[in-house]
């Protein structure tokens, strides 16, 4: 039997990261000019099956390494790059994420680069200029009527027109290379400049306390090697005076700095922090950026230039040569966990970042997640604590308004309808937290109990009154109009239950109409720049009541803000999902947070309709800290996460008894194989069995070695892609935050 080896030709490979949801990488053949070419992070154009696609060189095979003869290369289309986009570090950070969290390589590969970069477009696209040579070829470009247009939009800027503008007005590319070839127009490259500039204080520091002090030097102690550190501090104690002097020291040395923030809503305040602090190029990265400034940020950090990164999630993957420090602001929040797709968790991967890189980590929250406790207890985190509010505020207390005896307007108590016109008449400001958008939850009729129920979901309706009258899921988004009358009864008899922020927004005008009232939701925040003119407004020190959902909760210093109002959080308190405790406990610290952080004491009423829980009476009584030990125990007992690592596997199909066959038996199958190792949960329903017209089911997995887990899971996991039927969804989850 002939040898494959023998029959094996030497020839020049790289492995290519292709954007498609396939679990590896794949060989292309090159020529050798091209071979010594191509750097490991460079873009390559590719052809994958029938479609044209950009991929990452993640590999140079040897020359000499063999290969079957029975399978045959394609070469690769074009080399799109002469250096690498991506450095060492995070060619070996995304490899990591998608073998963690079981995704396909070259989607994470992809999600490293701006999307203009992923679409092919040049790395200089941002200096390419076209510019017209021959103001009279009309006739030579008239056959064509795509390249006629683009041709007599650049004749009416003859001193030439960037690339990215063309492109936004419809303009492709390809069409301004055709008219080149035609030796009509040209394209010509300004020079950018990624030179950094160097770091000076705008401001000098704040005289830190003993407690800052203490973290800061214990922080810069380690600030050339890898630590990680939990920064727990209270609401207004001056975590983020810690951030900015470590980063003096750090950006002192030439060094980078990335920082992340849970939302958009928070990039305002934290940019204008660093801004009056320091003089040097800070860049934004987040989703509310077109293309073209998220490439130029993205370029700024690849290159240096840029010292200071501020972004949400995505940008831990963002390429920086000299990153010296990363910063992870309000640490606990959900929003770190992306919920779609590539399930990773950017606290998570930011710590592996930081070992990579070399360099310290802080984490930063008044209410640290459990999963943070419980690395400090490990060993794994460095906690440190700041005790004290900055200028010798006081924690606002906390009082708790009993629904079930209270007298209301509007849903409001009485008491705390007093309350606010005292704050309002003193000329200070009140935050009102329903964490609810929308006018009301349910629209119900009072002749025959008739619900307005989402066809597609096992959920009711939200009632909205803006722009119109309509009836909205936020689970799969259906929108119907309002019925005029009951569809089961035919009476007019159809009534909103329960308070949205839309209808406590009405309500309030109501009872205060001589005061303004600003809603921050996300119906309120949707256009672009909505969220900087509503915080410039606040920050005016007119009285006023800012009403909003958990978009307000999060990290954001109101100094004029004097009471918090909490008009319902009890719906946190019933949940099955064993984590709703922990965020409910750190959303009511949280919001109390924004009061009383300015000059005058805060006060927070919470309306409720169980004084007597547990949950509320540990965090009035004692603080979150006690809470969150009382918590750690409960899972240590129960076995369940951080206590043990845990994988959600999702199943959706068209029924139920689908999901439950298919997931009976791929447990079985992971059984057989792993034994006792892993525990087992499911295959059962979700909490909502229904969503946008199909079934959902799940299996948990759980074990107290995370190493064992994932050697099963790997191989486990593509069995089930195997077998999986089709018009079966599956989804993996790999360390959840949420069981939904």
């Amino acid at each position: 039997m002939t040898n494959i080896t023998e029959l094996s030709q030497a020839i020049y490979r790289v492995r290519v990261a292709v954007p498609v949801h396939l679990y590896d990488c794949f060989d292309y053949q090159v020529s050798a000019e091209e071979y010594s070419q191509i750097k490991m992070g460079s873009r390559v154009a590719v052809s994958f099956g029938r479609q044209n696609v950009v991929g990452i060189v993640t590999e140079k095979l040897s020359a000499e390494s063999p290969i079957d003869p029975r399978f045959k290369l394609k070469n690769i289309t074009e080399l799109l790059d002469d250096q690498p986009l991506i450095n060492d570090t995070v060619l070996k950070l995304a490899t990591w994420s998608a073998q963690y969290y079981q995704f396909p390589i070259g989607e994470v590969m992809h999600i490293t680069l701006p999307t203009l970069l992923r679409q092919g477009k040049p790395y200089n696209l941002l200096a390419r200029t076209w510019k017209v040579l021959d103001l009279d070829a009309e006739p030579r470009v008239k056959r064509s009527l795509k390249q006629l247009e683009a041709y007599k939009i650049l004749k009416l800027h003859p001193q030439g027109t960037l690339e990215t503008i063309l492109n936004l007005s419809g303009v492709e590319t390809a069409t301004l290379k055709a008219i080149e070839k035609k030796g009509l127009i040209q394209c010509q490259l300004e020079a950018q400049n990624f030179e950094p500039e160097p770091v000076q204080l705008a401001q000098m520091p704040l005289t830190a306390n003993d407690e800052q002090k203490k973290a800061i030097q214990r922080i810069l102690k380690d600030q050339k090697n890898y630590h990680a550190f939990l920064l727990d501090g209270l609401t207004g104690s001056g975590k983020t005076e810690v951030y900015l002097q470590v980063m003096h020291e750090v950006l002192k040395q030439g060094k980078q700095v990335l920082v992340l923030v849970p939302e958009i809503g928070l990039t305002p305040q934290t940019i204008s922090r660093f801004q009056s602090r320091f003089h040097c190029n800070i860049v934004l990265m987040h989703s509310g950026l077109n293309d073209a400034k998220r490439l130029q940020a993205w370029q700024y950090a690849q290159t240096g230039k840029a010292s200071i990164i501020l972004g949400t999630r995505s940008a831990i993957y963002t390429p920086m040569p000299n990153l010296g420090l990363i910063i992870l602001d309000e640490e606990h929040d959900l929003s770190f966990k992306q919920q779609e797709g590539f399930r990773y968790h950017a606290r998570d991967v930011a710590m592996y970042r930081a070992f990579l890189e070399k360099c310290p980590i802080i984490l930063g929250s008044a209410t640290p997640s459990i999963d943070s406790f419980h690395l400090a207890e490990q060993g794994k985190l460095t906690r440190m604590e700041l005790n004290h509010r900055a200028g010798g505020a006081s924690m606002p207390k906390i009082h708790l308004i009993d629904l079930k005896i209270a007298k209301k307007q509007h849903g409001i108590s009485e008491a705390l309808i007093k309350e606010v016109q005292t704050r309002l008449d003193n000329k200070e400001q009140v935050l009102i937290f329903l964490n609810r958008r929308g006018y009301a939850p349910v629209l119900i009729c009072e002749s025959c109990a008739w619900q307005a129920n989402c066809p597609h979901c096992d959920a009711h309706f939200t009632l909205h009154k803006k722009p119109y009258e309509h009836l909205h899921c936020h689970h799969c988004g259906t929108i119907n109009r309002l019925p005029d009358a009951c569809p089961q009864c035919h009476q007019n008899t159809l009534k909103p239950i329960g308070m949205g922020t839309a209808k406590v927004e009405e309500s309030l005008n109501e009872l205060f109409p001589e005061h303004k009232i600003i809603r921050v939701d996300r119906d309120s925040t949707s256009r672009v720049g909505s969220w900087q003119k509503i915080y410039d407004q606040i920050h005016k020190s007119e009285p006023m009541i800012l009403l909003g959902t958990q978009m307000l909760a999060k990290g954001h210093h109101f100094p004029y803000v004097t009471l918090v109002a909490i008009l319902d959080i009890d719906s946190g308190l019933l949940s099955v999902d064993f984590r709703a405790t922990e965020r409910t406990a750190q959303l009511i610290i949280q919001v109390a947070g924004r009061a009383g952080r300015g000059e005058k004491k805060g006060e927070v009423y919470l309306q409720t309709l169980r004084p007597d829980h547990p949950l509320l009476n540990t965090l009035i009584q004692k603080d979150y800290r006690a809470f969150a030990k009382e918590t750690l125990k409960d899972r240590q007992m129960a076995l369940l996460p951080p206590c043990r690592y845990a994988v959600l596997l999702r199943c959706e199909s068209k029924n139920q008894e689908d999901n439950q066959k298919f997931l009976t038996e791929m447990t079985e199958l992971l059984r057989q194989h792993a034994g006792d190792l892993i525990d087992i949960w499911g295959p059962i329903p979700a909490p909502m069995e229904r969503k946008a017209g199909r079934y959902q089911a799940h299996v948990v997995l759980l074990s107290l070695e995370r190493a064992k887990l994932h050697f099963y899971l790997r191989e486990w996991w593509q069995q089930v892609l195997h077998y999986k039927p089709s018009g079966m969804k599956l989804t993996i989850d790999v360390d959840p935050q949420e069981l939904s």
